[in-house]
């Protein structure tokens, strides 16, 4: 999956509040809400509100990532 590919993901994602599994470069898998994606160069990371958790966000480094996919709910 392209970089590009992952952000257009996220972003859809977190803009239709829609849930994503995320798969990091060294297979941990991470499931949540994308709260908020940032591509610019000094922080270049994916927040995540995992399911069931409101007050919880979960930051992952955009280059730690190698795959997203929707969950279907």
């Amino acid at each position: 999956m392209t970089y590009e590919q992952m952000v257009e993901v996220l972003d859809w994602a977190g803009g239709h509040d829609q849930m994503v599994r995320v798969v990091t470069t060294d297979n941990t898998i991470v499931m949540g809400v994308p709260t908020s994606v940032d591509t610019h160069i000094t922080a270049h990371e994916v927040y995540l509100r995992p399911a069931g958790i409101d007050d919880t966000e979960i930051a992952i480094s955009l280059g730690d990532i190698q795959m997203v996919e929707l969950v279907e709910s």
